[in-house]
Order: C-alpha cells, then structure tokens, then sequence
C-alpha cells in the first residue's frame, strides 16, 4: 500500500521543513519512503512543494508522481499544479486563513484548517504548516504525533534548535484539535490501488472544524 502526499504553498511557508519532518516520521514508523522538494529561486514568496511517497512495502512510485492522493495546500497561489493531479476523492487539508481558491467540494474530500491564525495564537505564523501536519496526521493516522514529533528533531539544524519547543507546540496544536478519521492510512479497507483518495465518505463528514472564528 502507498500514499502519494504533496504539501503545497509559497516560500517562507515551511513547506519543504513540514516535508521532512512528514518523512523522518514514517521511517520512525518503519515505513518506506521517498521525497521530493520543488522550489523557486526566491525565498519568500516563491513556488514550493514537497511530494512525499510513504509505503508498507518496497515502493513502486517515484517521488515524481502523476497522481496524488492527499494535499496539505497552505496557499492557492501555485496550487493549480497540485489541483490538476488529484485523484477522484482526494484529501485536501486547506488552510483556511490563507486559502482564497475554488474548491471542488463535490469531487474531493476537504478539512479546513485556519493554520496560520492558530500558528499565530501558538507563537508564530511561521509554523502554520506544522498545525496543517499535524492536523492531517490526526486525520489519517498516517503516522502519530510520537514519530512527528521525533521527525522534528532530526529535521532541526543545531542552529534552529530554539525553535523546537514552539515548533513541537504547533504540530501538538494541530493533532489535538482536528477531527480523527473513521479510515486510517494503513487499515486493511484502504485499498493499495485507491491510497486515500477513495475514502468511502462525503466531504460532509468531515467536520469544518477549524473554521475561523469572525
């Protein structure tokens, strides 16, 4: 069974950190994997995405994928990329404090998550897709808090280790507060062919339970 992940967003998001750390986590688990990181040359504001393949078995896809069946999308500036290539009943995890694109709800399934805004309740903006990472690995149980949090560890230089606490606290943030799902990643009802995008619910039932408060 495999899982095809892409985490989209702009320069200055985390995107290709939260992608790592995504990594790191299911080797942890004993999990295989692969990993892409597509970046701009700018470092803020630019095109980012990290693809990540995570299997029970000796993987069959490349990190270069056609399909996926989950996205963590922090922006809809450069999403349309990763909007083309999801399949029928994709997981899309929004964060809805950026988020300004069209959505097909009935197509796909959808959890929004105000990111940014609980990053910034938690100490900083800028660990917003680590909220978004945790809130998907709740979602899907595709690898749990214990191994995010120790793919977090070793995806910290020693130069950025004051930032562990509060990065810690967001991936913490975003797990403890999101909707679990009724079919984990690595069930025997999730089919190898199908990955998550074939999750047999309705985007309904998927509770909006990150809606930003007005």
């Amino acid at each position: 069974m495999e899982h095809e992940i892409t985490i989209t967003g702009i320069g200055g998001q985390g995107i290709q950190l939260a992608g790592q750390i995504l990594a790191r986590a299911a080797i942890v688990e004993n999990r295989e994997v692969m990993m892409l990181g597509i970046y701009g040359g700018t470092m803020r504001g630019g095109n980012t995405e990290s693809t990540i393949i995570i299997g029970d078995a000796p993987l069959i896809s490349p990190p270069i994928v056609s399909q996926i069946g989950s996205a963590l999308v922090m922006h809809h500036q450069f999403w349309t990329t990763t909007q083309a290539k999801l399949r029928p009943r994709a997981l899309l995890m929004i964060n809805s404090s950026l988020f300004e694109g069209e959505l097909d709800r009935s197509s796909h399934q959808i959890v929004e998550v105000p990111a940014t805004q609980l990053a910034a309740e938690a100490g900083s903006p800028l660990a917003a897709s680590l909220v978004l990472l945790g809130a998907y690995a709740r979602v899907t149980e595709i690898v749990g808090l214990a191994a995010l949090t120790q793919g977090l560890r070793e995806s910290l230089p020693p130069y950025r280790s004051q930032h562990l606490p509060l990065n810690e606290k967001a991936l913490r943030l975003g797990f403890d507060r999101s909707p679990a799902t009724s079919l984990p990643a690595w069930s025997e009802d999730a089919d190898a062919g199908t990955h998550l995008g074939t999750v047999s619910q309705t985007p309904s039932a998927f509770p909006h339970a990150y809606e930003a408060k007005r």
